[in-house]
C-alpha cells in the first residue's frame, strides 16, 4: 500500500470516529427525556459520577496506549511521593500544568450547565447555543491571544446573531400567546446553556496559549477533573435522590458513551483531522440532537428554531468553509496525542 493510500485510510478512519463521537454526543437530550424521578441537579450529578467512574476505569488503558505520543510532566509531587507518581502515570492527574486545573474548571461548568439547561428549556434550544462555541472562541482568542478576527468571521458572528435573535424573539412572542409561565424556563435554561460555549471558548483559549508556550496537556483526564467537580457542586442540591433504578441505567449509559467513550474517540481522531473538519463534524451532534428527541420523544422544535436555527448552523458552516485554507499557518489546539506531530491539531472534545 503507498503512502497516499495510508493517509487516505488513516484519514477515512477519523472521519469515522469523529462523526461516531458526535452521534454520541448527541444522545444526551433524548436520554435525559426517558427519565422517571431524577430532576435537574440529580440528573446532573449522576451523569458526572458515572463519567468519573468511566474514566477512571478506562484511563490506565488510554495512557498505555498512547503511551507512544509522550506524557505530560508530573508535578513536584510525582518527584516526592510514589503514589502520586503513580496516580500520574496511570490516571495523568497530577501534571505540572496549572492550565489543566483551569481546563478542569471549565469542564466542569460545561457539564453542569449543559445538563441543567436540559432541564429548563427544549434540547434544540441548548443545542443551538452550545454550537456558538467556535464563535467565541475566535472573538477571546482576538481578546487574549491579539489573533486578528477575519471578515468572515464578523460575518459568521452577524449571521449567527440574526438567527438566535429571530429564535428567540418567535418563541418569545408565541409563549406570552399561548402560555407565558413557560417564558421563565425559555430564559433561565437558554442563559445556563449560554455558560457551555463561553466556558468552552475560554477553554480552548487558554489552552492554546498555555501551548504555545510549550506546555503539554492530556485533555482527557482534565475532563475527569471537570466531571469530579460537576459531582461537586450539584451533590446538595441534588439532594434527596429520587432517580429510579431504570434512571441510574440511563444516567450510567451517558456518563459512559456520551462522553467517556466519544471523548476518546474525537481526541483520536484529531490526530489526523484538521480543525475546520474537527468543527464540521462536530455540528453533528447539533443536527442528531435535535432529530433523536423529534423522532423518539415527541419534543418537536417549533419554526422559529428550525429556521433560526438553521440560519446559525449555515453562518458556522460557511465561516469553516471560507476559512479551511487561511488557517494552515495559525496555532491550534492539539490534544496531548497530536503534540509531536507535524502539524498541530484543535481538541475536538466538544461534546457537553
Amino acid at each position: 500500500m503507498s503512502s497516499d493510500q495510508i493517509r487516505s485510510t488513516g484519514h477515512a478512519r477519523a472521519i469515522i470516529l469523529m462523526v461516531a463521537a458526535a452521534l454520541l454526543w448527541s444522545t444526551a437530550g433524548v436520554v435525559t427525556r426517558q427519565l422517571e424521578g431524577a430532576v435537574r441537579f440529580e440528573i446532573t450529578f449522576w451523569r458526572g459520577a458515572f463519567t468519573v467512574l468511566s474514566l477512571l476505569l478506562m484511563l490506565p488503558v488510554w495512557r498505555r496506549a498512547t503511551r507512544n505520543h509522550g506524557k505530560a510532566k508530573g508535578s513536584p509531587l510525582t518527584e516526592r511521593f510514589e503514589v502520586a507518581r503513580l496516580i500520574h502515570r496511570h490516571w495523568g492527574l497530577l501534571p505540572e500544568s496549572r492550565i489543566f486545573w483551569v481546563a478542569g474548571l471549565c469542564w466542569s461548568v460545561m457539564f453542569t450547565a449543559f445538563m441543567l439547561g436540559l432541564t429548563f428549556t427544549s434540547v434544540a434550544n441548548v443545542l443551538i447555543i452550545m454550537s456558538l462555541g467556535p464563535l467565541f472562541t475566535a472573538i477571546l482568542a482576538w481578546l487574549i491571544n491579539g489573533q486578528r478576527l477575519e471578515v468572515r468571521v464578523w460575518m459568521a458572528i452577524v449571521a449567527a446573531g440574526a438567527g438566535m435573535a429571530y429564535m428567540y424573539g418567535g418563541q418569545i412572542l408565541a409563549l406570552m400567546d399561548s402560555d407565558p409561565s413557560q417564558v421563565h424556563g425559555l430564559v433561565v435554561g437558554s442563559l445556563i446553556a449560554l455558560c457551555v460555549p463561553v466556558a468552552g471558548a475560554l477553554n480552548w483559549t487558554l489552552v492554546q496559549r498555555s501551548q504555545s508556550h510549550g506546555a503539554r496537556i492530556d485533555l482527557v483526564p482534565a475532563v475527569c477533573v471537570g466531571a469530579a467537580l460537576c459531582c461537586a457542586y450539584t451533590w446538595a442540591p441534588a439532594q434527596p435522590f429520587a432517580a429510579t433504578s431504570s434512571d441510574l441505567m440511563w444516567l450510567a449509559l451517558l456518563g459512559l458513551t456520551q462522553l467517556a467513550i466519544p471523548c476518546m474517540l474525537a481526541v483520536m481522531a484529531a490526530r489526523t483531522l484538521k480543525a475546520p473538519e474537527v468543527s464540521l463534524l462536530g455540528l453533528l451532534e447539533v443536527i442528531f440532537g435535535i432529530l433523536w428527541p423529534w423522532i423518539f420523544a415527541s419534543e418537536v422544535p417549533g419554526s422559529e428554531v428550525l429556521l433560526g436555527g438553521s440560519v446559525v448552523i449555515l453562518a458556522l458552516v460557511a465561516n469553516e468553509l471560507l476559512g479551511w485554507h487561511s488557517r494552515s499557518g495559525v496555532t491550534r489546539i492539539q490534544s496531548l496525542a497530536a503534540a509531536g506531530s507535524a502539524e498541530p491539531h484543535s481538541s475536538p472534545v466538544e461534546g457537553a
